[in-house]
This record gives C-alpha cells, structure tokens and sequence, in this order.
C-alpha cells in the first residue's frame, strides 16, 4: 500500500464566516500564515495581483532553501520568519528561516521524518514529531519551553504512518490529539503544557480504525455550542470546548485505514471526508439535543461518488473544491449544501492526490506527480489557466502550497523553493 500524505490533513471554513464565528484564534497580518492552511485555517490566501497565467517553465524562482531534512511538513511563515520540520540526522528538526530561505535555527524535537505544519502564536511556536512529541519553542531562539508526550503521558500510539496534525490555537488553550481512550482531545495552557481538560470514554461507533487519525482540530459554535471538531480514526467527533465533554460523532465517513481530511466548518454544518474504499464524503447539521448536540446526516456520498484522499477540501463561497478519488486528485467541484457536481472533468493535468490552496479567485492543485495547476475558483465551469513542473521532485510532491505575499511556496523533502506570482 502506497503512503498517504500525513499532514495535518485538509481543515477549511467558509470566506464568508466573520472570524468570531469561526471561532478564529491566531491574530495574524495578512503578511502571516502562522499555521495549518492559514490564518483561517481554510487554505484560501488573502492575496490580490497575482498572476492568472504561468509561464511554460512556471513563474520565476525567488530562491530555495536546502538541507531542511526529510518529511512532509507544509510551512508557517509570521513575523518575517518561515518555521517548517525536517528529519536531519540529530532527528526530527523545528527550524526558523529567514524570509530568504536562511537558516536562523534548528531545535531536535524528536525523531523520524515530521508531517506536523509548525504552528505560530506571538512568541511562541508549537510543533510535534511523528510520535507525539509535541514541543512550544522561543520563535526567536528556538529553545524549548515545554514539552509533552503523547504516549507517555496521554496513552497514546502512533497512528500507521505517524501523528500528522497541526496544534490548534484557541485564546489560551492548546489543542491537540493522543486519540487514546483516556484522553481523545486534550487542552494545553498555551504558555506551560499543564493538562485543562482530557476528553475520554468517547463512544465512536464500529467503522473505521482506533486512535487518531490524520486531521487537524476545527473550532465550531454549531447548535450556539462552541466546540472542537476533529477527524480520527472513526471518523467526525466533536467535544465541548468548555470541558472536553464529548458530544457527537458521525461514524459514517470514516475507513479502516486512514482518515487524513481536515473537516470544514460553516455556521451549524460540517463536511467531512475521507479516501480509500470504504471512506466517502458527508455534510451533517448540528442541532441541539437536550442539554448536548447532535449531528443530523444532511448528505452522504459513497468513496466512489466523492471522496477526498488528502491534499485538502477548499469551501469558497456555497461549493467545495477538492481533488477526488483514492490516489487520483481528479478536481471536482460540488455544492456544499446538496453534494451535487458543479463539475468534474476527468484525470487532469497531474497523476496521484492533489494539495490545494485558492489565492486570487484561482485554486492552486499540486499534484503528486510535481505538476502544479492553476484552475478557476468558480462553479461555473471547470477552467485550467496553467501548468508547470515543480523544480525537484524528491519523493511524492504531498506538502501543500502555501501563497503569501505574491509568492508561492513550494516545500519538497529537503528543499523550500519559493516562486514569484505576483504580477509586475
């Protein structure tokens, strides 16, 4: 079996959503993407002038950095620095660049090659190794602050292909996930690691696999209950943001290998999805139930109707935006509320899964054959702008595009290139 891209995998929310709605946490500049898809955690860039066509050979490269080590983490840039993690031979390595591609520092964190996305909050950044070990360091120095283990201390075992997700930010709150059965989610104080609360006793229904899965943690105030959304290893959960109480799960979506989507979050609603055979893709309603909520099945599509591998899901205004099928990417876009095509128009111009950002009314898919493509964020219809070969192709081409400041940023294994597109 072929290795899924293990990065925090594919977490969206709606452009429209005001930030207090979605719950937003990390303050951020429109210069910054401190984490995870962004300062949103949508992967839509808040960009303007940028190019609506590449060249043949792809837009020009700015430059790039070498020696990052192995792994599949995307990159945060804030504050004039990009933080990204790399497997170096003192092992898995927290590193800080210059907006030049200049080492500034390096931390050991851990071992074995990373597929965390570093998280930045002020003066703090959070990031974990493919075992759990999850570390808050200076961003000026690098020294670590704290650290926690998610096996010695929640319980916790390495999902197959290692933890994957991105810490989640809130007010003063750290979030993250063991998946173990004493402690699924837990709250961090952001500024010590000291345990808040530990979600446990979760009950998750019989699809998919134990443990966690490959996602990163969604905020919603779906049914007026402010909440923690999540996909593991059975698929959507969610727990009260105030105590870690569990209170819904929607079983459906999830498969026996590896769920990796981030699930969107959009006023009282949540897609999720999952590839493989038996994964597939779903929207459920939260509804209050008692003193608890509920999720209510909106839609669900089957893995062969609809289904997300990884590479990520983009909501931009009422239709989704994704790469669909099992190790295929075919683009496809679908209305959020019904699930139905918009369009779809086969293979594409790359091979395998596809990691997407939107920038500028266009979507960005990176395939993991090393093509990039330019598509047309509308519904209309299906409209490829351009293609280019990405300059190397160490191993499969998973990290996904981050686009700031009228550049693309393009991390493969070792290296970081960084392409200018913004129009002159």
């Amino acid at each position: 079996m072929r290795k899924p891209l293990l990065l925090t995998c594919l977490g969206l929310t709606c452009l429209s959503l005001s930030l207090s709605l979605m719950g937003a946490d990390v303050s951020a500049s429109k210069k910054d993407w401190p984490g995870w898809r962004g300062p949103n955690h949508d992967a839509i860039a808040a960009e303007k002038g940028l190019l609506s066509d590449w060249p043949e050979d792809g837009p020009p490269v700015l430059w790039t950095a070498i020696g990052l080590g192995g792994g599949f983490s995307s990159i945060a840039i804030a504050d004039g620095h990009i933080y990204t993690l790399g497997k170096r031979k003192e092992g898995c390595c927290l590193i800080s660049l210059d907006l030049g591609g200049k080492e500034v520092w390096a931390t050991p964190i851990g071992s074995d090659d990373p597929n965390c996305t570093p998280t930045v909050d002020g003066d703090r950044v959070y990031a974990m190794d493919r075992h759990g070990e999850l570390a808050c360091c200076d961003t000026k120095t690098g020294k670590v602050i704290w650290s926690r283990s998610f096996a010695k201390e929640f319980g916790g075992s390495d999902p197959t292909w290692g933890y994957s997700e991105s810490p989640r930010v809130d007010g003063n709150s750290l979030i993250v996930t063991p998946g173990s059965q004493e402690a699924l989610l837990v709250s961090l104080d952001k500024k010590s690691g000291k345990v808040i609360w530990k979600t446990s006793d979760a009950k998750l229904g019989n699809n998919g696999h134990g443990g966690a899965g490959y996602a990163s943690v969604q905020i919603s105030n779906g049914a007026g209950v402010k909440q923690y959304v999540q996909m593991v290893g059975k698929g959507l959960v969610s727990v009260n943001a105030k105590d870690g109480k569990f209170l819904w799960t929607y079983n459906r979506v999830a498969n026996g290998t590896a769920t990796i989507p981030t699930p969107i979050v959009r006023g009282d609603y949540v897609f999720g999805a999952s590839g493989y055979g038996d994964g597939g893709s779903c929207l459920v309603k939260l509804v209050r139930s008692g003193s608890g909520v509920k999720a209510e099945e909106v839609w669900y599509k089957k893995s062969n109707q609809l289904q997300n591998h990884h590479g990520g899901v983009i909501l931009l205004g009422d239709h989704l935006y994704m790469g669909h099928g099992n190790n295929q990417g075919y683009p496809v876009c679908v209305d959020f509320m019904t699930g139905n095509d918009a369009w779809r128009p086969g293979r594409g111009p790359g091979e395998g899964s596809a990691a997407i950002v939107c920038a500028d009314g266009h979507l960005y898919f990176r395939y993991e054959s090393g093509e990039m493509a330019l598509i047309e964020a509308t519904p209309a219809a299906y409209h490829l702008k351009a293609t280019f070969k990405i300059k190397t192709k160490h191993s499969a081409s998973w990290p996904h595009p981050v686009v700031l400041d009228g550049k693309l940023y393009l991390r493969d294994q070792q290296d970081l290139h960084c392409y200018k597109v913004k129009k002159d």
